[in-house]
């Protein structure tokens, strides 16, 4: 047959007719019969060809040019000739061709065959009686060549049988250093198929690798390191991992670790000890192998060796492996609580069928009740821990290198939770309830049939043009002009403000007096401050009221709370105040030891002053009405006291190279050295009568019995560390995030660590700048108020407490989560709080509600409703605010009933303070004086729920309410007996539906753990089907894109806002939420949830700085900005001089003034978040976490619509207009 002749590419200054292409096409004539027959010309041809390569590099580019065909030709030629010196002469010319030619070249002899020619000429030469070691030697240097290239080599290898014979070339030449090199790296390779590390394992090669392994020596590294890696790469298999540890080998890999570390001083040979600690790393994936490590003192040994090598920094390879291993083979241990039920416990009166709740109902209470503070027998069944909370099967299989395997997990199904039912995307059209048990909440809307005809109007004040030309002062009440006794608390529909009088009387403007934080001066004796700072310690453990008559029957009764203490600090026993101002005298209800504790009377700070919305005598009397579970009679010196935000920014901590791995290590310590640790508990709620331990001095005392508190046990591990445990919510087993403790006893000077180990979540905003949040009542009652973000050596990792798969939802093997953090303290005597974030109590709601009523003015509306009293009997107010018509006309009337109405509710999570917040600024926004809040309460009614679960708040739950539910997944069918908040805010909304009287927006206010900036989660048919795998018709597909135009406006007018994080797709696990329930059944296109973040923000204004109240109240009121904007583009109203105004609030004027919309040159166009946090487009912190801790994600929304070209343009950018609605019918 005749031969083509190969087509040989050329290059410049080589000729076509090349002696290489000559000697290839020579090659390819002999292929077949004629190569056997005549074997001296074969030898001759390969010989001059290996001698053309080796001495010039352009003929193996000529060899290996695409579109030859001379690798087709040796592959050919290889696998033809039967003669030894023609096959070597090829390998060698292989061998010579991809040591040039790196990656490529590999990848060319990969897909041409040539790892099955090898294997096949492997086999046929070691059937030879004495197989030639040359061609054995040649044969596996090409294979560990071209073997990581191959993925399928180790299959190969098993099928053809060469796994064999590697191995028994390996056995025979122990000795052979030369051709063992290339055997061991073959070896690896095909190790890293499962299959055939088995395999081999059973053939013995995990014992030929010992006997390989060798002491340190500066002789054969490069063999041992292969060798090493190879064994490595056998005991990723469990069996092989089991035999290993049969054979004794973890104490000798333990022992040539430390051979290693201790003579290779310069660190020449790291990767061979590395390798040493991967051996170790695969062994200890099992029980059996993290036993026979603890019991080889394996613990001790790397923590020696790592302690050693912290100081040089290239060695962190070695350290961080070490510290891997440790932490697996640290013992699971239990946290040290009798069990992990909350340690208040309250019965329902109406108990749930299924779910998690009826289960922990279905086992014996272990908490205290609000019937009786005592601890109940412990359980027979121990939920703090498994039976085997070691399962091997699970952790072995998922334990890796990073922190974030449940992130990384969440990532690899990112579209498994995005709804696909197109049906359950569209609106419901009809009533899910009929009108009829409805109409008993036409009550909590006497605004839309008011006729105000017993009402007397000052035009002159009230006109909407005259506000917008001159802004009115208004003179809010201090402390000293409003008494307590002046303010009443609402508790039923008033419709505000009354028929005219001269109450409301507007009072001459006065200019605010301008306050210097740091230079301001409270009233105190100056000869007492030496005094009040020696007893502050024992003055300031809590803010307390008591009656003189329980004070005195206390005594008597030998009560353990003394005359003294209380006459020090005012104290809240029985829901009688008093407020001790000075020692002794006449009138003071303090005892008849007030002249001899006259020194160490407690002087308060005027925070009327520097708050006008807070009051100290009205917070007591707020405090007084609130009802918890434990009953608590204290309350916390920074609610009583008020937070003024701080005139400088708090940037995100840079976190410390390294600062994680020091803690951990100073955690094993606790294993190496366990007579260094304390182990004292100097707090525990589930002791009742006693929760505050008595100390000789040498600890820090702690207390959480106070609204919002949440700390269960403290135990000192070391003179300056301590480790936190917090308690669960309230009818559940889980859900530890929230923390607000006091502290005190503390030295000046001194770094105390305080470690929080009993944390959920995968990941925290704690490992990337976020502070812990610390309040000084030394520093309060010195002019500075404020809680301020602190604590230095933040981190946040997995530790060594089990978690019972109880809590877990059925998992094995999970682990809590420390989060710690490092302060130290200023004063001697102090009392300090810590927090999570800011706390906003349900007593601070009611006082900030009643301080608001009181400053209303008479052109302002304002009516305060109970729309309901929760489980615990706490009130849940309802807030209506717009503004009072111009007069009792009937066109005045008229408008005034037609405004579209904005919903908005806050706080249906316990923990996320910074939406009460965001809520306070949107309050104070509205019922201000400026003339944006007047055209905007002209523009809308407003329905404002402020707290939806009080019950929660009260008693420092981070999530659920008292029956031990997240309220925000119930949505769908709430219970009213379990659930009234969220039953009657559904319904109060439901008759809006039915009244034709939906809201224009709906927004429920949140705060997300794990995402910077503040951010909104939307609704929208069309991006969710975007998102999904279904196909939809265009008809199904139509929707209004007005969902995206208030977050558009937030976007461009608060610094704080970030239209890349937002995300409009609905989600399976999240349709029982506010937002998705509100958006399909209410029918409000508008309906979002807005995430305000606890950390910081990373774009903007802010960006490098963590959130304050400051900003968060700011966000508030620029929510409301944009409502005015929103109402501009709706067409609902079109004042020219809004845009003026808003000009004064947002700080950037305008491009152009016109009556169009208008774009403010602001950089919106953020970049992606980057740090290795699960941020999917709608995580679980929507509303902190999901009910299932592995829910899903989303994949990323573009931040603008114009990244799809099917959208319509952005009328923000002046190209077309947003496709709105029309408002629902008035």
């Amino acid at each position: 047959m005749k031969m083509n002749k190969p087509k040989m590419a050329s290059e410049k200054g080589v000729p076509s007719t090349s002696k290489v292409q000559i000697l290839l096409a020579q090659l390819e004539k002999m292929t077949g019969d004629s190569m056997v027959r005549d074997p001296e010309t074969s030898r001759q041809i390969t010989s001059k060809l290996l001698h053309l390569i080796q001495t010039q590099e352009k003929t193996g580019k000529e060899v290996m040019s695409k579109g030859t065909s001379g690798m087709e030709v040796i592959l050919s030629s290889l696998e033809s000739t039967r003669d030894a010196q023609t096959i070597l002469n090829i390998l060698c010319i292989l061998s010579e061709l991809l040591t040039l030619g790196k990656g490529r070249r590999v990848g060319v002899f990969v897909s041409k065959g040539g790892t099955g020619v090898l294997l096949r000429i492997l086999i046929s030469t070691s059937k030879e009686f004495h197989p030639s070691e040359e061609l054995m030697l040649q044969l596996h240097s090409l294979l560990a060549k071209v073997g990581p290239k191959d993925r399928k080599l180790g299959v190969k290898a098993r099928l053809s049988g060469a796994l064999n014979i590697t191995i028994n070339l390996i056995k025979k030449n122990l000795q052979n250093v030369k051709l063992l090199l290339p055997c061991l790296q073959v070896l690896r390779v095909y190790s890293s198929n499962m299959v055939n590390a088995i395999s081999l394992g059973k053939s013995g090669a995990i014992e030929i690798m010992f006997k390989i392994l060798a002491p340190y020596s500066k002789k054969n590294t490069s063999l041992l390191k292969v060798a090493v890696d190879a064994l490595a790469a056998l005991l990723k298999s469990k069996t092989n991992a089991r035999r290993a540890v049969e054979a004794r080998c973890v104490s000798t890999l333990l022992t040539l670790y430390m051979d290693w570390h201790r003579n290779d001083t310069w660190h020449r040979h790291t990767a061979i000890r590395k390798g040493l600690l991967g051996c170790l790393r695969n062994i200890t994936n099992t029980k059996l192998g993290r036993k026979s490590f603890t019991e080889a003192d394996g613990m001790r040994i790397l923590y020696n060796s790592s302690s050693e090598c912290l100081t040089v920094r290239t060695l962190d390879p070695l350290v961080n492996t070490s510290s891997l291993i440790m932490r697996k083979c640290f013992p699971k241990n239990r946290l040290p609580l009798p069990t992990i039920k909350s340690a208040f416990h309250y019965q329902l009166d109406h108990a749930l069928a299924s779910g998690p709740v009826a289960q922990l109902y279905s086992q014996p209470p272990g908490g205290r009740t609000n019937a009786h503070l005592c601890i109940e027998p412990l359980k027979k069944v121990d939920d703090v821990v498994d039976d085997s909370d070691d399962n091997e099967d699970t952790e072995a299989d998922t334990e890796n290198d990073t922190e974030n395997e449940e992130d990384e997990k969440d990532c690899r199904s990112l579209n498994d939770d995005i709804e696909k039912d197109i049906n359950k995307l569209h609106p419901q059209k009809s009533p899910t309830r009929p009108f009829e048990e409805l109409r008993v909440y036409e009550r909590f809307f006497v605004e839309l049939s008011e006729d105000f005809q017993d009402y007397t109007f000052d035009c002159s004040t009230t006109s909407s043009s005259s506000l917008a030309r001159t802004p009115r002062t208004v003179l809010v009440p201090t402390a000293q002009a409003l008494s307590t006794n002046d303010v009443t608390t609402q508790t039923s529909s008033v419709l505000c403000p009354p028929p005219k009088d001269p109450h409301y009387s507007t009072p001459a403007p006065l200019p605010p007096p301008a306050l210097q934080l740091d230079t301001l001066r409270f009233s105190k004796e100056r000869n007492k401050r030496e005094e009040v700072a020696q007893d502050l310690s024992h003055a300031l453990e809590c803010v307390a009221l008591k009656s003189e008559d329980s004070l005195n029957m206390d005594k008597q009764k030998g009560s353990p709370i003394s005359t003294q203490k209380v006459a020090h600090s005012p104290l809240l026993l029985e829901g009688i105040a008093i407020r001790c101002l000075a020692g002794g005298g006449g009138g003071s209800d303090c005892g008849s030891e007030g002249a001899e504790d006259e020194g160490a009377v407690l002087e308060v700070p005027d925070t009327a002053q520097l708050l006008p919305l807070h009051d100290l005598d009205l917070y007591v009397d707020m405090v007084k009405g609130t009802h918890s579970v434990p009953q608590y009679t204290e309350v916390a010196y920074p609610d009583y006291f008020g937070h003024v935000a701080p005139t400088f920014r708090e940037p995100l901590l840079e976190r410390l190279y390294g600062v994680q791995r020091s803690k951990i290590f100073q955690d094993i310590e606790r294993l190496i050295h366990p007579n260094d640790i304390l182990d004292k508990i100097v707090y525990d709620l589930d002791i009742a009568s006693c929760p505050v331990i008595e100390s000789d001095g040498e600890s820090l005392k702690f207390n959480s019995q106070f609204e919002s508190g949440n700390l269960r046990k403290a135990i000192q591990i070391r003179k300056y560390e301590y480790d936190l445990v917090l308690n669960s919510d309230i009818n559940s087993n889980h859900h530890h995030q929230w923390f607000y403790f006091e502290v005190s006893g503390m030295r000046v000077g001194a770094t105390y660590r305080f470690n929080i180990i009993n944390c959920e979540k995968s990941n925290s905003q704690f490992n990337y700048g976020m502070q812990v949040l610390m309040y000084s009542v030394q520093e309060a009652i010195s002019g500075r108020p404020r809680w301020v973000r602190t604590g230095a050596d933040i981190c946040y990792y997995k530790n060594h407490f089990a978690r019972s798969s109880i809590a877990t939802g059925g998992q094995k093997g999970k682990s809590y989560y420390t989060m710690t953090f490092s302060s130290s303290f200023s004063h001697k005597d102090d009392v300090c709080y810590f927090a999570y974030h800011y706390p906003y109590t349900y007593s601070s709601l009611k006082m900030h509600l009643s301080k608001l009523e009181a400053m209303r003015t008479p052109e302002i509306y304002m009516r305060q409703d109970v729309l309901c009293e929760t489980l615990g009997g706490n009130s849940c107010p309802l807030l209506t605010i717009t503004a009072m018509p111009e007069s009792n006309s009937n066109d005045h009337v008229c408008q005034f009933r037609n405004r579209p109405l904005i919903f908005l509710s806050a706080r249906v999570h316990p923990g996320e303070t910074n939406a009460s917040w965001v809520m306070k600024g949107t309050l104070e926004f509205l019922m201000s004086a400026s003339p944006l809040a007047a055209s905007l309460r002209e523009a809308y009614i407003f329905k404002i729920v402020p707290m939806l679960n009080p019950d929660g708040v009260v008693n420092g739950n981070h999530r659920c309410s008292l029956s031990g539910e997240d309220l925000n997944r119930q949505w769908q069918n709430p219970n009213a007996e379990l659930h009234p908040t969220i039953y009657h805010t559904k319904s109060l909304l439901q008759y809006l539906a039915h009244t034709q009287r939906a809201p224009l927006v709906f927004c429920d206010y949140h705060g997300h753990s794990r995402k910077k900036n503040v951010f909104m989660y939307g609704c929208s048919l069309k991006e969710t089907i975007w998102q999904s795998s279904i196909s939809a018709a265009s008809s199904e597909l139509h929707e209004d894109l007005g969902y995206r135009a208030l977050p558009k406006i937030l976007s461009q007018i608060a610094p704080a806002f970030s239209m890349a994080s937002c995300s409009f797709v609905v989600e399976r696990s999240k349709e029982s939420t506010a937002r998705v329930v509100v958006w399909r059944e209410i029918g409000v296109q508008r309906s979002y949830t807005m995430e305000s973040t606890v950390c910081g923000c990373d774009q903007g204004k802010y960006k490098g700085y963590q959130i304050g109240t400051r900003e968060l109240e700011e966000m508030g009121a620029q929510f409301c900005v944009a409502l005015l904007r929103l109402k501009r583009m709706t067409g609902l109203h079109n004042h020219q001089h809004l845009l003026d105004l808003e000009s004064d609030l947002i700080g950037t004027q305008p491009k152009v003034v016109s009556s169009c919309p208008t774009t403010y040159v602001m950089d919106e166009d953020e970049p992606s978040f980057l740090e290795a946090v699960d941020y999917s487009a709608e995580s679980n912190d929507e509303d902190g976490e999901a009910d299932n801790e592995a829910g899903a994600g989303s994949r990323e929304i573009p931040e603008t619509p114009d990244l799809r070209p099917e959208r319509p343009s952005d009328p923000e950018s002046g190209h077309g207009a947003w496709k709105c609605g029309p408002v629902a019918s008035q």
